[in-house]
Parts: C-alpha cells; structure tokens; sequence
C-alpha cells in the first residue's frame, strides 16, 4: 500500500483552524502542498470588495462574524511552520501559477477544508485520483459558506458533518462519508463550525485509509438541494430574536491566532 500525495486547501479562519491544522499535521510526510486561499484576492474583490457586499446583504450583525473569523492578523502563522516549503498561498485556484503548483507537487488527492473558491474540472483532474471535500452540515442539506448558521436557525437537530467528493459545483459531488453531531443549544454559529469541522476528522482519516488502499470510492450521487448563501438582515434579526447568534463573546478565545488547537 502505497502513502497518498495529498494536497490541502483552506481557507485560515476560527471556523477550522484547529482542524486543518490538525489534519495537516497528521499527514506528516505525505502532506506534498498546503495551500491557503487570500481572502482579499483581485478576483473576490479586493480588500473592501467582500466587505461592502456583506455589509449590504447582511448589515452590521455579520461584520463581528467576519472579524473574528477571518480578520484577526496572523492566522497564516501556523500553516507556514507546519507545512515550510510546502506551503503557497492560493489567488486563483485555477490560474496557472496554481497549476503549475500544484502539477509539480505530483499529488494523488486534493482535500478541501473550508475552502472559498470552486475547483475547475482541469484543477481537480491535475490530482491522480481528484478530490474531497469536508463540509460542516449534513448535505444535501445546507450548500454553502455558513451552513451551521442556517442549521441552528431552522432548529439545530439536524447538524453533522459530510465528506464527499470535489466537484465543479459548491458541496455537490458524490457523497462518502457522514456523521451527525450533536451541539449544544446555546452555541453560535462560528463555534458550530468549528466543532462541526474537528468532528470530521474522522471521517477524513478513514477515507484516506480506504483511498490508500483500494482508490477513489464513486460516493453516492446526492440531489441538489438550493445554495444557501450568507443571511440577509432580517434573517439575521429573526434568528438573534429566537436567540440564535452567528457569534458570541465567548467564541473570542477561539478566534485568537496563538490559540491552540
């Protein structure tokens, strides 16, 4: 049985942080490329680009959401020390500079962890055996950038985590793995996540093993239920009424770059 080449793509943020990183660390040696995506890409509109379009859908109840998880200096840190010379930042997933990356590191399999940009069919391919993707909510349900918000807005009882395979599409590949996880009532949206992304580790190392031993598994094909975007402000103001909040005051400790793990 031969190690698998891996290749993993984040995004740094309170949300998954811990589990990246963890996952990153437990690949050792066959971890080939760490790529992290730049919020602030020309692409994704620049530095005040997201900002403005946030502040337009969602108002000022996601702006803490987003300082906390994604604004807090210093949270590329750890993925360089872990990965050294392995590690790139990622502007255009489908440029040609990643490409070239990407197709030097000689990778068998992509692995997508709250990852913000959508994998081209000739990116995918440029892995032996394509890719996965873990994602925090039970798909089909919740496609999108923020599932444990509208999970909990609709109740909470449905929250989990799913593995499934990298397609040109948002959290629509055949499905591999699944795992239910039960939250407490009280949390937010940001911890949600962040619980929901470390329970998948599991689930990931698993899937590695099956992959290093026998290849890619053909999932089972989900239906594609609707995209679920980032809140606009009266769902925000509804769901803050029913006590339901995309972050609290004590998520702060989490979001700290030096925090551990």
């Amino acid at each position: 049985m031969t190690a698998l080449r891996v290749a993993l793509l984040t995004l740094p943020s309170a949300m998954s942080d811990a589990a990246s990183l963890a996952f990153a660390r437990d690949l050792g040696g066959r971890l080939m490329l760490l790529g992290v995506s730049d919020p602030m890409r020309p692409n994704a509109g620049g530095t005040f680009g997201p900002l403005r379009r946030h502040w337009a859908r969602s108002g000022a109840r996601m702006l803490p959401y987003l300082a906390l998880g994604f604004g807090v200096p210093g949270r590329r840190g750890a993925f360089r020390r872990v990965a050294g010379a392995a590690f790139t930042i990622v502007r255009d997933v489908n440029g040609a500079a990643f490409l070239d990356t990407l197709r030097a590191a000689r990778v068998d399999l992509v692995v997508t962890l709250h990852f913000d940009q959508i994998l081209a069919p000739e990116t995918i391919a440029a892995a032996r055996l394509g890719g996965i993707n873990l994602h925090p909510s039970l798909l089909p349900q919740h496609r999108g950038p923020i599932p444990a918000f509208w999970a909990l807005a609709e109740g909470g009882a449905d929250t989990g985590v799913s593995l499934h395979r990298l397609a040109p599409r948002i959290d629509a590949g055949a499905l591999l793995a699944q795992q239910r996880v039960v939250l407490p009532s009280d949390i937010s949206a940001l911890e949600a996540a962040r619980r929901l992304h470390l329970a998948g580790l599991p689930l990931l190392g698993e899937a590695l093993a099956r992959i290093e031993a026998s290849g890619m598994p053909e999932g089972t094909e989900m239906p594609l239920l609707p995209y679920r975007g980032f809140p606009d402000a009266a769902v925000l103001r509804e769901a803050a009424r029913r006590g339901v909040h995309v972050v609290r005051p004590r998520d702060l400790p989490a979001c700290l770059p030096w925090a551990k793990p």
